[in-house]
């Protein structure tokens, strides 16, 4: 099966529930860790332009000021339902942006990130999971999210590689910035 390789022109990045109390209930991935591994997505966005979106529940609590800083004027967008495309403002936004491939970051593994990555599949968009940026409740329950969002035609991958692949040609500024950014994630 051949999937679409994620560039500038194709890419938006979603972040889901990555708000403080829900987040510190990460067990799959340290708090920290998937703080710097979003946050480096959000610097990813910021540095080449892609449209990035948020979306929370209440009472989740704050959302990441490591997500929202990179992205001046991003605001969260509330949902009460466990998928983002619940959120018929924002798959509206989704579809005039024009991009065919969502890369999502976001906790519960199991919840809002499968959803939401099931729901834009059924709606026809390609779907990049960065497991690296979600938080699951167990490794048990998260490797079941991600086995369903493969069969259903998603796909698994790391910050890492999507800031490699998005790089281009390391030798340029903006290649020499991602590369920066790159080392920088994995130092978190």
């Amino acid at each position: 099966m051949s999937f679409p390789l994620p560039t500038r022109d194709n890419v938006a990045i979603i972040f889901l529930d990555l708000q403080t109390e829900i987040v510190k209930n990460s067990r799959t991935v340290p708090v920290e860790q998937l703080r710097v591994r979003a946050a480096g997505l959000a610097k990813l966005a910021a540095l080449h332009g892609l449209p990035a979106y948020a979306s929370s529940v209440p009472p989740g609590g704050e959302y990441l000021a490591d997500v929202l800083e990179p992205l001046a004027g991003l605001q969260p967008r509330p949902r009460t339902e466990t998928t983002a495309f619940a959120d018929a403002g924002l798959v509206e936004l989704l579809r005039a942006g024009g991009r065919s491939i969502f890369v999502l970051s976001g906790v519960a593994s199991e919840i809002v990130v499968q959803r939401t990555a099931l729901d834009a599949l059924a709606a026809g968009f390609s779907v990049h999971v960065a497991v690296d940026a979600c938080g699951g409740i167990s490794e048990r329950t998260e490797d079941a999210a991600w086995r369903r969002i493969v069969q259903a035609g998603g796909v698994t991958t790391s910050t890492t590689t999507l800031i490699a692949e998005l790089a281009g040609d390391f030798t340029t500024e903006l290649g020499g910035k991602s590369l920066g950014l790159m080392y920088e994630t994995l130092a978190g």
